[in-house]
């Protein structure tokens, strides 16, 4: 949970993908944020956090379904949703908190 803490801290927007392994619509948003990461590059970092391995962190976060995002900078909730995004949507909410 502190390394949590720590990687949130950032200066840099930080888009945490609440996800699991056993969930479709969180397969087809994984390519989507490997994209969302090429194009913006350093302007974001991208955490995946596993509900099922890390449920303290999904309840701290009142995550009840996958896959959830949540947009983070220098330690604040900015955003969060649920379900599959676009990848046009996601940028443009993380270059709006940039």
């Amino acid at each position: 949970m502190s390394n949590f803490i720590s990687i949130i801290n950032s200066d840099i927007p930080v888009l945490i993908d609440f996800h699991a392994v056993w969930c479709g619509p969180c397969k087809v948003q994984a390519p989507i944020l490997k994209e969302v990461k090429h194009e913006l590059n350093d302007g974001v970092k991208i955490i995946k956090i596993d509900v099922d391995k890390n449920p303290a962190l999904a309840a701290k976060y009142q995550v009840r379904g996958v896959p959830t995002m949540a947009l983070f900078k220098n330690g604040k909730l900015l955003w969060r949703q649920s379900g599959v995004l676009q990848k046009n949507d996601i940028i443009g909410v993380i270059k709006q908190y940039a």
